[in-house]
C-alpha cells in the first residue's frame, strides 16, 4: 500500500496562487490514479482533480482553467497547481491514490 504526504498548503490572499505536493512511497506508484480531493469545514470531502498513469486529467467544475493536477512518477510526486484562488476554495486538501490510500491532509486558506 502506498503512503502519501502532502505539503504546500498555506495563507494565500485571494487571487494568489499555492503549488501543492504530495510524495509518495512505495513500488507501484507509477500504475495508480492519482488525485487531489479537499473537505472544507461542514461539508463533505470532495473530488478536486485526478491523473491516470497515463496523464489523462479529469477536474471538477468549478476548478478547470484555474488548477492544473501533473505528476512525476520518476520522483513518485503529484502536484496540483491552484491559481485565481477564491476563499470558497479554502480547506484540507489530501492527495489520494488508487482511491485506496489518503495522505494527512495540508491546509489551505483564501483570505485577505
Amino acid at each position: 500500500q502506498v503512503q502519501l504526504v502532502e505539503s504546500g498548503g498555506g495563507l494565500v490572499q485571494p487571487g494568489g496562487s499555492l503549488r501543492l505536493s504530495c510524495a509518495a512511497s512505495g513500488t507501484f506508484f507509477s500504475l495508480y490514479t492519482m488525485g487531489w480531493y479537499r473537505q472544507a469545514p461542514g461539508k463533505q470531502r470532495e473530488l478536486v482533480a485526478t491523473i491516470t498513469k497515463g496523464g489523462i486529467t479529469n477536474y471538477a467544475d468549478s476548478e478547470k482553467g484555474r488548477f492544473t493536477i501533473s505528476r512525476d512518477n520518476a520522483k513518485k510526486m503529484v502536484y496540483l497547481e491552484m491559481n485565481s484562488l477564491k476563499p470558497e476554495d479554502t480547506a484540507v486538501y489530501y492527495c489520494n491514490a488508487a482511491n485506496v490510500s489518503w495522505g494527512q491532509g495540508t491546509q489551505v486558506t483564501v483570505s485577505s
